[in-house]
């Protein structure tokens, strides 16, 4: 047993830095009894990762520096967020510090930080020699854990970077959502805290990963051509602006989905052009984001190619649920997961469901007793389609069990 893989969770809402890091240190060495004998903390925390609701952040040092005391792990990764998610609940505008305790013997875990005070994003991310040093993966990765601030990391070209230099590896993570200002969140990786740029591990060696990323849209209507485009605005779909499609389009809709339309519309761009048949999971889900009524022409929250295949999408918490409990049928045909990580849009939780733990009710009810902790982002990380992607109102998740013999 002592050999084996294990994740522990435990959260906290005690509003006292002190009690709050006895709390959860606490509940890591009971859970953590029944897995080893005559062991101290120092001898089996590989990989440590806390989320921090925002109420923390005045004394974040003070939280990184009592995690670190009291739970001496390998290695430590976390950030301040808005909201945080623990094993059993979401918890929301309260006070609450989540985390996972990993034992992964045979895995190896490598810390890194994408920060450039005295040079620039653009050189770290195209020369290839200096990004690959600068995150110093092991060969046999499996997989990248990223976070990110919002204000200062450029992460769709951050993800360009580990999509070209590590072709095939998935990257799960999301963006601080600690703060509606620049320099307020704050990262850290062991006892280096910053509050821009990004950071993360690698993780290699005898740990399997599986990664879920649930986009919670649906498709309505048939996919479309774009003819022309500029940037991030729609100007033809098949030899008409966008708008009078729309027009044309919107009445033909149900009373309850043009009811949807008030929480937005959203473009799915198809990841695999040549795909003749498209469906869940084949697109790339942006909002809306503007309107030209003049042109006819949209703006969505990406750029956009000519020729490329997209579809209108609605988004609802009906459609949420089945989308996540569809992403989630795989994962209970195997052995239950040692442990997971969950990456969460702050427009889910509350915003979306008309009830509290709307995504980690659903985790848990088809993977009962999985250790898990996770955060609400200003942006997740999750690949689509074997690339790695920035998302919004996504739930992306990491499942971590034993290596599998080969």
């Amino acid at each position: 047993m002592e050999n084996s893989m294990f994740f522990i969770s435990a959260t906290t809402t005690e509003t006292e830095v002190d009690a709050a890091i006895r709390s959860l240190a606490e509940q890591v060495e009971v859970q953590a009894a029944k897995h080893l004998r005559d062991r101290h903390p120092e001898d089996w925390i590989d990989l440590a990762i806390a989320f921090v609701s925002a109420h923390y952040t005045p004394t974040i040092r003070q939280v990184v520096e009592g995690l670190q005391a009291g739970l001496h792990p390998g290695v430590m990764l976390g950030c301040t967020a808005e909201g945080v998610v623990g094993r059993e609940q979401e918890i929301e505008e309260t006070p609450a510090i989540t985390l996972v305790a990993a034992h992964m013997p045979g895995a190896q875990v490598s810390p890194f930080i994408l920060q450039t005070p005295n040079t620039d994003w653009h050189t770290l991310l195209l020369d290839s020699e200096e990004f690959r040093r600068t995150v110093d993966a092991p060969q046999d990765l499996r997989l990248f854990i990223l976070l990110g601030d919002p204000f200062s990391a450029p992460m769709d070209d951050v993800l360009q970077a580990f999509n070209a230099n590590y072709s095939g590896i998935p990257v799960v993570g999301g963006m601080a959502s600690g703060a509606l200002r620049a320099n307020g969140n704050a990262l850290w990786v062991n006892d280096q805290i910053i509050d821009e740029g990004a950071l993360g591990v690698s993780i290699g060696g005898a740990v399997d990963v599986d990664v879920v990323v649930s986009q919670g849209c649906r498709p309505i209507w048939r996919p479309f051509k774009v003819i022309s485009s500029h940037r991030n605005l729609i100007l033809d779909l098949e030899g008409r602006p966008p708008l009078a499609w729309l027009q044309d389009l919107i009445p033909a809709l149900s009373e309850e989905d043009r009811l949807l339309l008030q929480n937005g519309l959203y473009v799915g761009c198809s990841i695999k052009p040549d795909q003749e048949q498209l469906g869940r999971g084949d697109f790339l889900i942006r909002g809306v984001v503007g309107v030209d009524p003049q042109s006819g022409a949209i703006a969505i929250g990406d750029s956009v190619i000519d020729g490329e295949t997209i579809q209108f999408h609605l988004r609802d918490a009906l459609t949420a649920v089945e989308d996540l409990e569809m992403m989630l049928i795989p994962q209970t045909f195997r052995t239950p997961p040692s442990g997971a990580l969950l990456f969460v849009c702050n427009g889910r939780g509350t915003r979306l469901y008309d009830h509290p733990n709307g995504d980690i009710s659903v985790i848990q009810s088809n993977l009962q007793g999985t250790h898990l902790a996770g955060f609400f982002c200003a942006g997740e990380i999750g690949p689509i389609g074997g690339t790695n992607f920035l998302h919004g109102q996504t739930a992306s998740l990491a499942f971590f069990r034993p290596a599998s013999p080969r």
